[in-house]
């Protein structure tokens, strides 16, 4: 059973169905926009505004943001664009690009993959600048790596992977500036050589750790023996110097020996001239006459000839003294009567 509803009741729930679905279309196109991007509008297919951090309201039917066509509806690579491709991420992103064959100068093939760091500066020249953008770049920084490669050897290749990230870096960003990107740095993150160069790599590592552990060796026994002789040098000199001083002290020792020897010999010689000097003084005192002396050279005389001495001193005065003696012979015999 159906109720009857007249044409006035009909108007007005037409009328409450366009005014939800004005609110639902009016709401549908308020669009906030977070710090960390940006949107590109387009009104009627062509560029209209791009918005900043904020909210804003697309008019319905001529505003839409920007969408890439080409683009998956669901991305299934890392390198596909989004389809909405008018939302830009404004923060620096990372893409690994997957091993990448190159050939250096002296022809040896290699695996090499790199990381690039960029960020959109140009939301508008990231969306119009060139079609599937990340893709493009995935594609510059290949042709741009085997570039550079081929342009050095093998040992250039595995020792200036900062040389090849400057220059990477410096090409891709030019290169890619039309699309709004900026390349903000490039890593080579691994390089791979054939097996064959990898082997003989190794070999001649392992060779160079041998090299260098024998050199290391030579230079702990090298320095082991100098710290020996010098050692030995320094004993050496510690045993003369203790002999230099024992010879030293011997000889002040000897000296001080012989100076306490002369002064005593010169204190005897002093005494013994001394006493002789009182005696010759105590003689001149007394006044001892010629027949004293006389007879004390008599005396002299017979120690002299009692002595083993085969020399004999005559007085010159011999006369006189025969005289003194009888004179003396005539005293003694006047006493005895």
């Amino acid at each position: 059973m159906f109720l009857a509803i007249s044409s006035g009741q009909a108007v007005l729930i037409g009328l409450a169905v366009l005014l939800v679905i004005v609110v639902i279309i009016i709401i549908s196109n308020i669009k906030i926009v977070p710090q960390t991007q940006a949107y590109v509008v387009e009104r009627l297919g062509r560029h209209h505004a791009t918005w900043g951090t904020g909210i804003h309201v697309l008019i319905p039917f001529f505003d839409k943001i920007a969408v890439d066509v080409s683009a998956p509806v669901i991305p299934v690579s890392k390198l596909d664009t989004p389809r909405k491709i008018g939302i830009v991420n404004l923060k620096e992103q990372v893409i690994d690009f997957d091993p990448q064959p190159v050939i250096t100068k002296d022809n040896v093939t290699m695996q090499i993959d790199a990381v690039v760091y960029f960020q959109i500066t140009d939301p508008k020249a990231y969306v119009y600048g060139v079609s599937k953008p990340i893709k493009a770049l995935d594609n510059l920084t290949a042709t741009t790596l085997r570039n550079i490669m081929g342009e050095l050897d093998l040992d250039e290749a595995l020792t200036s992977r900062e040389i090849v990230n400057t220059k990477m870096r410096s090409i891709l960003d030019e290169a890619t500036d039309p699309w709004g990107i900026k390349v903000v740095r490039v890593e080579v993150k691994n390089i791979m050589p054939p097996k064959d160069i990898r082997d003989a790599m190794e070999k001649q590592m392992r060779a160079e750790r041998e090299r260098r552990e024998a050199i290391l060796l030579a230079e702990g026994e090298k320095r082991s023996a100098i710290l020996k002789a010098e050692g030995l040098k320094e004993s050496e000199i510690l045993r003369a110097e203790a002999q230099k001083a024992s010879e030293i002290l011997k000889a002040e020792a000897k000296k001080e020996a012989l100076i306490r020897e002369a002064e005593g010999q010169a204190q005897s010689i002093l005494a013994v001239n001394k006493a002789q000097a009182e005696g010759l003084a105590m003689i001149k005192a007394v006044q001892v006459d010629e027949g004293v002396l006389t007879l004390k050279a008599y005396d002299a005389l017979g120690v002299m000839a009692n002595g083993q001495s085969t020399k004999i001193i005559v007085p010159s005065n011999l006369q006189g003294l025969a005289g003194v003696a009888a004179s003396l012979k005539e005293i003694v015999s006047e006493d005895k009567k």
